[in-house]
């Protein structure tokens, strides 16, 4: 988080800078001449993400020049909205060359001109800037927006919905913080007109209209705009009541985490071209597209359905996704980013804009702004509240302060975690009372890597979870995946939970193709890699066999400290003969960080015991 605020938000800033992005708005306000900047019509919406995740970060640490140097860029965006509202640069400085995409007037090609989407982005980070702040430049500029969006969308008016879902969670939010109805009312029609197209073609099964949202029961098409939308129905679905947006996100929700979801809890297993969810256990590792903002929306929607459900299930999916398949995204200095997030490399096959490596920006950059968003949001999704319960989802060294039934609740973490799994809460509320708390106990504690049957671990662990109240070892009483505890809380109560990390083999459902007679490695919430730079300069010939000993080591001298994972494989040689070799895995989201080469996941696993020395 703090690389977050002090290298990726200003390195994000900057890009925005150098490729025409600021400049763009000033140029739709006339506080200076010249043409479009950008790739894409677009590119406004990379700008109010990276705002959003400075909105954040200013909550966690106020920056009194991050705050000036945002209200600059702010006055320029406010500058360049229309008198009605309306506000999208590439139509506002006749940019050329993309008129298949934009359409020729507002609205008019809505499938792909993410006019809706852009707005979205507009609105999140209005809103954002202004809980941060309390300043309202930018959220006025929103309503206002959204006011327009209002007025010609409707029943009775404009029929249509957005090919990139976004401005259903976004007008959701301007809901919850002005409490106006109208947008909420807004949202609903965007995702009820979604697969009753009038008087225009389909959006088809890639922008998820093949079906009305109601009907649909399983993942499909661009993986980032599904995931968008199951966000936005469940939203709205939980705001208004809405019981058939909530049956058929859970519908979906079974059959990702049965047949689509990666180890690392990425999601979309098709290339470039598509970057969409493949057909059932689809899953190859060299061509995995795992886009970070896919992973990102994959965040986003585990949490609301925890939300509604208050089910551990998915905060184990999004705690898989946020130390892997995200994480992965930002380098290690927090300057470089990953567009697709591929689960092996052969050190040769380009796997995003001809690279292998992280990049500074990208010619559609949507993630790295995404990510400083979800990085400074974090750490929203430590605790959650409802009633007179207090749920602990996420574990990490922090203090927090929780409102239960109208009186405040402190409660401290002290922990190694996610290097170490024993985690102590310390909890204090202003006066004894009573109430529950729920400790999530992650099910790859309780001895399944996903709360399916896509992934199980290769061997048996004897180690059990512990929990201790005050010293007294307790049962853990497990709920849905949380260990609930109920009791008159005084002050100071401690609670001690121990989570064992012993280093887990994981095997693959066989009906996954690319993973059959594979095994990967975890330890913890981390999922492993091997990579080339640890390992003579290559893995892909290697085969771990089951009995081979493995061992955990804590490694401050690698990729700024981790645990690493050593042990013996084997090199198997052009010949079909192989040798001996020591061995050592890297937490996957930190690989790349030191060249170009080989890395994989998933590797070739024996029955075989490792050959005598003397043989």
């Amino acid at each position: 988080m703090e690389t977050n605020r002090a290298v990726s938000i200003p390195t994000a800033f900057k890009k925005c800078e150098e490729t025409g992005r600021i400049d763009n708005f000033a140029k739709a306000a006339g506080l200076m001449t010249g043409q479009y900047r950008g790739s894409y019509p677009f590119d406004d919406s990379d700008l109010y993400k990276v705002i959003e995740g400075a909105s954040y970060s200013l909550i966690l640490h106020p920056d009194k020049e991050l705050e000036a140097y945002v209200d600059g860029v702010i006055a320029k965006i406010a500058a360049a909205q229309e008198k009605d509202g309306y506000l999208y640069t590439w139509r506002a400085l006749r940019a050329k060359g993309y008129e298949d995409w934009s359409g020729t007037t507002r609205w008019s090609l809505l499938g792909t001109s993410h006019e809706l989407y852009v707005a979205g982005h507009l609105i999140e980070a209005g809103v954002a800037y202004y809980q941060a702040t309390g300043k309202r430049a930018l959220f006025d500029v929103a309503i206002m927006f959204a006011d327009l969006i209002d007025n010609d969308f409707g029943p009775d008016k404009i029929h249509d919905t957005p090919g990139h879902p976004n401005i259903e969670m976004a007008l959701a939010k301007l809901f919850r913080v002005t409490g106006n109805e109208r947008y909420l009312k807004l949202a609903g029609f965007f995702l009820d007109e979604r697969g009753r197209p009038h008087a225009r073609a389909s959006y088809g099964e890639y922008a998820q209209e093949h079906k009305r949202v109601v009907e649909q029961d399983e993942a499909v098409g661009h993986a980032v705009r599904a995931v968008y939308l199951y966000s936005g129905m469940a939203d709205v679905g939980a705001l208004i009541g809405n019981v058939e947006y909530l049956k058929a996100i859970d519908r979906i929700w079974g059959s990702v985490v049965s047949k689509k979801l990666y180890l690392t809890g990425g999601i979309g297993a098709t290339d470039s071209i598509a970057e969409a969810f493949g057909a059932n256990y689809e899953l190859p590792n060299l061509t995995a597209y795992c886009e970070t903002c896919a992973a990102i929306g994959n965040v986003f929607w585990n949490h609301r359905l925890f939300l509604l459900h208050c089910d551990a299930k998915y905060v184990d999916v999004l705690e898989r996704t946020l130390y892997n398949g995200f994480l992965s995204g930002v380098s290690l200095k927090g300057d470089t980013f990953f567009y697709a997030n591929p689960l092996e490399s052969d050190g040769k096959s380009p796997f995003y804009e001809g690279t292998l490596t992280r990049q500074p920006w990208f010619e559609c950059a949507c993630c790295p702004g995404n990510i400083t968003r979800l990085i400074a949001s974090i750490p929203g999704y430590v605790y959650a509240h409802r009633d007179n319960a207090l749920y602990v989802n996420l574990f990490g060294g922090n203090e927090a302060k929780i409102e239960i039934g109208g009186q405040t609740v402190k409660i401290k973490q002290e922990t190694l975690y996610p290097w170490d799994g024993a985690v102590k809460m310390t909890v204090k509320p202003e006066k004894s009372r009573e109430f529950d708390m729920y400790v999530r106990i992650p099910c790859w504690a309780r001895g399944h890597p996903v709360p399916s049957d896509l992934y199980q671990y290769l061997d048996e662990s004897a180690d059990e979870v512990t929990l201790r109240l005050n010293g007294q070892s307790i049962p853990l009483n497990v709920e849905a995946g949380f260990a609930r505890i109920g009791r008159i809380w005084r002050e100071a109560d401690v609670i001690e939970l121990d989570l064992p990390m012993p280093i887990r083999r994981v095997v693959a459902n066989d009906k996954v193709a690319e993973d059959r007679g594979k095994v990967a490695l975890e330890r913890g919430p981390f999922v492993y890699c091997i990579e080339w730079v640890d390992n003579q300069g290559h893995v892909l010939n290697l085969l771990l066999p089951d009995n081979a000993p493995l061992k955990a080591q804590c490694r401050k001298d690698m990729l700024n400290g981790i645990i690493a994972l050593t042990g013996k494989a084997l090199a198997l040689n052009s010949d079909g003969k192989s040798a001996e070799r020591d061995f050592v895995a890297i937490p996957y989201y930190a690989w790349s960080n030191r060249g170009e080469g080989e890395m994989a996941v998933w590797l070739r696993r024996s029955g075989q015991s490792i050959p005598d020395k003397q043989n």
